[in-house]
C-alpha cells in the first residue's frame, strides 16, 4: 500500500520516491499545500474505493497518519 500511496503523492508534488518516508509529513516535507492535499485525497478515494470524511482527513499530518487512516477504512487491504 505504501508504493501505491507514495505514487499518487508523486502525482501532486515534485519529489523523489525515495524521499516520501513514513514520518514525512504532508506541508513541511513534502511541500503539499492544501488545495494539493485534498485534491490528492480525492484521487485516493478512487483507487481504493473508501469515502474520506474530511474533518477526520484535516488531523492527518504525515504519511504514516494518511496509511493508518486509509487502513482503517479498507479494513486492512
Amino acid at each position: 500500500m505504501f508504493d501505491q500511496f507514495a505514487d499518487i503523492i508523486m502525482n501532486y508534488v515534485e519529489v523523489n520516491k525515495e524521499d516520501i518516508k513514513p514520518e514525512s509529513r504532508f506541508m513541511e516535507d513534502l511541500g503539499f499545500t492544501s488545495f494539493d492535499f485534498m485534491s490528492m485525497l480525492g484521487e485516493v478515494e478512487d483507487v481504493f474505493d473508501v469515502e474520506i470524511v474530511e474533518e477526520e482527513a484535516a488531523d492527518i499530518r504525515t504519511v504514516k497518519e494518511a496509511l493508518d487512516y486509509l487502513e482503517k477504512l479498507t479494513g486492512g487491504n
